[in-house]
């Protein structure tokens, strides 16, 4: 140990007397670093962003919505005659009976069904806009929510249509913000609610709502999906006042276009396995059509597959920056690499003397290889102080998510001195095999 904090010293000396050189050396190196610890920060903070993805699409769900067949006909290049054949064919619309023969399938965990309905939340004066989404008791778990307080809805909610609801973590700061909510009631619509749990608040990006299309949870109300289709409104049923609606509607067909004929807003079906979902998938997607009076009014959201294929993207850009940041790393090596060998000619007789008076081989390479390691590790750090500063701009100037982690500080450091070692090793060599008569000789 003391050989070697010796020969270190030395090499430190001389690094200390060439700073600007040194500088310049590791120049490579602070930049392949800073590139190795920003690729890593944009590659975690990718995985971080698919995981939350995942969590609130859940990872083996199918979701299932209802298509509107005239915005359908307007958008799609179809031929006329398909179009009309297609408008004219009856269909029942998303409804429980697909529910129900969805949950006969083999592989299928949970079906969960929803109606939503936009309505206002009231209490106290208070007015508050609300999704009031009717649900079954597995709904949380299909949805990986979780009730921070009070309970899920029991069978007998479900079967008898009580006027129960779960209120999420919004709605309960709207309209609660200074008591407990449990056992309280609010207004729906026309009717009124006891609130018996609350959800726990999900943190959601407005990024997330947009591209993958889902509501703000913390924004809902949840009720049995009894309460909603017989409490409230249950779209597959002719009622005198639909009727009304289309006898008034009836010669005006721009009106009838924003008529929701759907019992269901969403299906979420839970497959038991990851490698079942496509081909799950697959047989819904014919049984609906079958069930739909072959009219393709519904389309399949299979998220897995949809976050898979953003992955390997993202995958792909890690593996081009990765690609740059080990170019760099092997450009400032080879730098390294040229500065020591110009270092041992121009010390030819300094590594004479030292031989002359005793120093080992081992000694003269141990000096130039702590040298080449010194110049690399300091490089490494500085890499990674703006590896660090330039993930943070990335973040706050691109909306890109980053994250440094200690596993890409440690990766950084490792590189650093591998770098050092693997090019400062044949200069460091030369240097010591020559013969110290040859080397004293030397103008």
């Amino acid at each position: 140990m003391k050989v070697f904090l010796y020969n270190f010293l030395i090499a430190s000396e001389a690094i200390l007397q060439n700073k600007l050189r040194a500088v310049l050396t590791s120049l490579g190196i602070i930049c392949g670093v800073a590139s190795v610890i920003a690729m890593l920060a944009i590659g975690k903070g990718a995985e971080q962003e698919i995981l939350e993805k995942m969590r609130l699409l859940g990872t083996n769900n199918i979701i299932i919505k209802p298509l509107d067949l005239n915005k359908k006909s307007e958008a799609s290049e179809e031929s006329s005659d398909t179009k009309k054949s297609e408008k004219n064919k009856y269909t029942p619309g998303l409804n429980l009976n697909d529910a129900s023969s969805i949950e006969d399938l083999p592989n299928v965990e949970a079906v969960s069904p929803e109606p939503v309905i936009e309505t206002l939340a009231l209490r106290e004066g208070v007015k508050y806009n609300i999704n009031l989404v009717g649900i079954k008791a597995d709904y949380f778990k299909t949805n990986s929510f979780n009730i921070k307080s009070g309970n899920n809805f029991l069978s007998k909610n479900i079967e008898l249509a009580e006027p129960v609801c779960i209120i999420g973590a919004a709605v309960r700061t709207k309209l609660f913000p200074t008591e407990d909510p449990l056992g309280k009631s609010i207004k729906c619509g026309h009717l009124w609610l006891k609130v018996i749990g609350v959800l726990e608040e999900k943190n959601i990006s407005k990024e997330n709502l947009q591209n993958l299309g889902i509501r703000n949870y913390n924004f809902e109300v949840y009720a049995p999906i009894s309460t909603i289709l017989l409490r409230f409104k249950n779209r597959s049923l002719i009622t005198k006042q639909s009727l009304a609606t289309g006898a008034s509607n009836g010669e005006d067909e721009e009106s009838n276009k924003d008529i929701n004929l759907n019992q269901l807003d969403k299906i979420v079906v839970s497959v038991d396995k990851s490698e079942n979902v496509t081909v799950i998938s697959e047989i819904i997607d014919r049984m609906l059509f079958r069930r739909h009076n072959e009219v393709r009014d519904f389309e399949i959201i299979v998220p897995e597959l949809l976050l898979q294929q953003e992955q390997r993207t993202k995958q792909v850009f890690n593996f081009v920056l990765g690609a740059i940041a080990s170019i760099s790393l092997i450009v400032g090596g080879i730098g390294i690499m040229n500065i020591m060998l110009a270092s041992v000619l121009e010390r030819t007789k300094e590594i004479g003397v030292r031989l002359a008076v005793g120093a080992k081989q081992n000694d003269v390479l141990l000096q130039f290889l702590s040298e080449a390691v010194a110049i690399s590790l300091t490089g490494g750090i500085l890499g990674i102080v703006l590896g660090i500063v330039a993930s943070v701009i990335i973040e706050s100037s691109t909306g890109i998510k980053t994250i440094v982690s200690p596993f890409a500080v440690l990766i950084s450091f490792f590189v650093s001195i591998s770098v050092g070692l693997i090019f400062g090793i044949m200069p460091a060599n030369r240097a010591s095999k020559q013969h110290p008569i040859d080397l004293l000789r030397y103008e």
